[in-house]
């Protein structure tokens, strides 16, 4: 019989041996020791003395348009493969979502490995992201006027309490991403090594009044962006001017920048950006419907009964009529509804990343009352696309 417990501290090393066994990957090679979950709330799956399953669950805050919500970031996810199919992750998805619920957190979020998994916990993909590839062996001209306040090199050890504000401030301008503590940035963001990038140099930090970039450089003259925030299109114009600019060096690849990125329409030669990648990037859960509606600010007054189907979370299924504007109130209500969804394509919607529009045409949702669906897409608006920089 499976049992859901807490993991002990001493077992918190036991839970990176596993990962390395169901991700295939040598725990040591792919530096899971350094995100060892230790402020985590650790499940385990136990089969007597074995453990047969196991989630972390890392308490942040995410940003939604308007406001930080508590979050649970959720990493460290795995089966034996022995033990699939016997309802474990089931198990520990039900636990994790009590805890939320518990801790007043209105929503849970992930990095998926196999997508097609998290839909039936009510998990839908909030945020897509894009590679960028810029070629530098000549110059980059910009359409654009970078803001010509200096830029500066520092070093690494300064570099959280200057970068912090900026992030932040970018965070209240886009959805999608966490906020930082200190061990987040040295241990993710400015970590020595990135093993996903063989080869590469300790990241180097260029730092404006406005902004900053945060990259990495090879001997294949190659600069690699592991992030870039910007306050203003100028000040992303000077960044990019920089990083293309960096002597012995004919190429800056960015794996990882918003769907609607400025550099592909500031090149004076479109040819010389190219989007290499499209994925799709954060799976959003709302744990307490009500609350998450609430919480976000919304692009358009109006009212809307939605019927959602959650499965998972029964609290959270029924009619609620949701009432957006300035002061937004999500209540119960017995009226017809004019869209019924399940929790996972309405999580979705919810940071404005993915239009209940869409997911009408396609049939996902379905429309009662004429016109809803663009409505609700109105209201769900945001001017940046949701983007997260920070993998857990």
């Amino acid at each position: 019989m499976i049992e859901i417990r807490d993991v002990p501290e001493s077992d918190a090393g036991r839970m990176v041996d596993f990962a390395g066994l169901v991700f295939h990957v040598r725990a040591d090679d792919n530096e899971l020791d350094s995100w060892k979950p230790r402020r985590a709330e650790r499940l385990g799956a136990y089969d007597g003395g074995t453990l047969a399953g196991q989630l972390a669950a890392l308490p942040m805050r995410l940003a939604v348009p308007g406001a930080f919500l508590d979050c649970s970031a959720v990493t460290f996810v795995g089966v034996l493969p022995t033990h699939r199919r016997q309802g474990v992750l089931t198990s520990l998805m039900a636990r994790m979502h009590a805890d939320a619920i518990a801790a007043d957190r209105p929503v849970a979020a992930l990095w998926a490995s196999q997508g097609a998994i998290y839909g039936r916990y009510g998990f839908g993909l909030a945020t897509r992201a894009i590679g960028l590839e810029v070629d530098t062996s000549r110059p980059l001209d910009l359409r654009t006027t970078p803001d010509d306040r200096p830029l500066r090199l520092i070093d690494i050890a300064s570099a959280p309490g200057i970068l912090d504000p900026i992030h932040r401030r970018g965070l209240a301008a886009r959805p999608g991403g966490l906020v930082r503590d200190p061990e987040w940035w040295t241990r993710g963001i400015l970590r020595s090594v990135d093993v996903e990038a063989p080869g590469f140099t300790e990241p180097r930090v260029v730092a404006h009044p406005a902004g900053y970039a945060v990259y990495r450089a090879n001997g294949q003259q190659t600069i690699r962006v592991v992030e870039l925030v910007a306050e203003t299109p100028q000040v992303e114009a000077a960044l990019w001017r920089y990083l293309a600019s960096i002597d012995l060096t004919t190429r800056v690849h960015a794996p990882t920048r918003p769907v609607d990125d400025l550099l592909p329409h500031m090149a004076a030669d479109p040819d010389q950006v190219a989007v290499k990648e499209n994925y799709g990037a954060l799976w959003l859960r709302l744990i307490d419907v009500p609350a998450a509606l609430r919480a976000r600010s919304w692009a358009a007054e109006d009212a809307f009964v939605l019927e959602i189907e959650d499965a998972r979370i029964p609290s959270n299924s029924g009619r609620w009529r949701l009432t957006t504007g300035p002061s937004p109130a999500c209540d119960r209500t017995t009226d017809a509804p004019d869209l019924t969804l399940t929790a996972a394509d309405l999580a979705a919607t919810y940071l404005g990343g993915t239009t209940p529009a869409a997911l009408t045409r396609i049939g996902a949702m379905t429309e009662h009352a004429p016109g809803s669906a663009a409505r609700l897409t109105a209201a769900l608006s945001v001017p940046l696309a949701p983007y997260i920089n920070d993998d857990f």
